[in-house]
């Protein structure tokens, strides 16, 4: 399904100097040459990806050091930024998401510099962050409703830019979206809500005074997209007039670059026997031989899983590197899968041991072996509702 990006979506949507906003085909889909179903097909594939790799991300977070990814978003009234939250973070487990968004500031904000509240909803390391809105709300809502003068915005800029960069030297990734939608599709989008008695609660008299400042707010985001996008902190304007297409190229963007973390289960610091044994010899024999007997079932299918996820992810490093390097990603996989295989095996003879000691005859008829369907990288089964 990967094929269906002609190119890698963080290529195609990266602002880069010759980007015009003003020329933007808001109902484009850059790079991508499905349809509407086409990405909802990839959606659901890349969400099992995306889901392991938050797994691992969080993991690592629990047992030491690891990195943190904020998600920024941005965009104008039903420009689509909330679907970001429900369909793409909803792929994933919510207690590794800290999702964020930011309104008007409160009396105790604006007592403080513009960045304190947002640097106290930073993600925690292993976290993934959500910012509906964001700090740059300081440069596009102050600068257009004129609360404060252009010498005090103009400066925003170069501020923004270095606290990004000391983010990103202290280990966090930073993913910028900004969602553009034409302002005849927001006209629908906001006629809708009048229509229809369970969206009203999204609409805002103050949507209107928004709509009139389209024009000044289009220079304001040309000017952030022209200003703030870095290479360590690039923006990634969206054609919002699909709603699908935000959606797919996120989760692309999202997932593709957490596979690029190297992300691994964290090693325990505990010896497994050890551990192992001491269960063991609390649990009566009938419950060992119960737990030897599924251990090749249960075990292989999970490390069937883990390689699906394993080989996915060394298709699309490939896709992007080529060459020695995508040989490497699936020498890689390879490897992985024989000490997967290697494990199990040392697991199942273990625990035989184990159950050897305890009540030999239950041993001898407890069978163990995995059968040819449930080795490593043969089984293929969905992930949803495993945690």
């Amino acid at each position: 399904m990967s094929a269906l990006w002609s190119t890698d979506p963080r290529d195609a949507l990266r602002v880069t100097d010759s980007f015009d906003l003003t020329g933007f085909d808001r109902a484009s889909t850059p790079g991508f040459a499905g349809d509407k179903a086409a990405a909802a097909t990839l959606m659901a594939e890349r969400g099992e990806l995306l889901s392991e790799l938050q797994e691992r991300l969080y993991a690592q977070g629990r047992s030491g050091a690891a990195p943190r990814v904020l998600v920024v978003v941005q965009g104008l009234d039903t420009a689509g930024k909330g679907g970001i939250a429900r369909h793409v973070m909803g792929m994933v487990d919510p207690q590794g998401v800290a999702l964020r968004s930011f309104g008007v500031p409160t009396e105790e904000e604006r007592a403080h510099h513009y960045l304190w509240r947002i640097e106290k909803a930073l993600p925690r390391p292993g976290q993934i962050g959500l910012f509906d809105r964001s700090h740059y709300e300081d440069v596009l809502v102050v600068r257009v409703d004129n609360l404060v003068g252009p010498e005090v915005w103009g400066e925003r800029y170069e501020e923004i830019n270095a606290w990004e960069k000391q983010l990103v030297d202290d280990g966090t990734v930073i993913l910028k979206f900004a969602m553009m939608v034409s302002k005849d599709e927001q006209a629908l989008r906001l006629m809708e809500r009048l229509d229809r008695p369970d969206k009203r609660w999204k609409y805002s008299a103050g949507d209107l005074k928004t709509r009139s400042q389209w024009d000044a707010y289009q220079e304001a985001y040309a000017d952030v997209f022209r200003l703030t996008s870095t290479e360590y902190a690039p923006w990634y304007v969206l054609p919002a007039d699909r709603k699908w297409y935000p959606r797919v190229a996120v989760t692309e963007i999202l997932t593709r670059t957490m596979i690029e973390l190297g992300l691994r289960w964290p090693v325990p610091e505990w010896d497994v026997a050890e551990q192992r044994r001491l269960l063991a010899a609390d649990m009566p024999a009938p419950v060992l031989a119960a737990s030897l007997a599924e251990t090749a079932a249960v075990v292989g299918e999970a490390n069937a899983q883990s390689m699906e996820i394993a080989n996915e992810a060394a298709e699309l490093l490939a896709e992007g590197r080529g060459g020695t390097a995508a040989e490497e990603a699936r020498s890689a996989a390879r490897e992985k899968t024989a000490q997967l295989e290697a494990d199990l095996a040392a697991t199942l003879e273990h625990k035989r041991a184990l159950l050897q000691d305890k009540d030999p005859a239950l041993a001898a008829e407890t069978p163990s072996s995995p059968t040819p369907e449930k080795k490593v990288g043969k089984v293929k089964k969905s992930k949803k509702g495993k945690k």
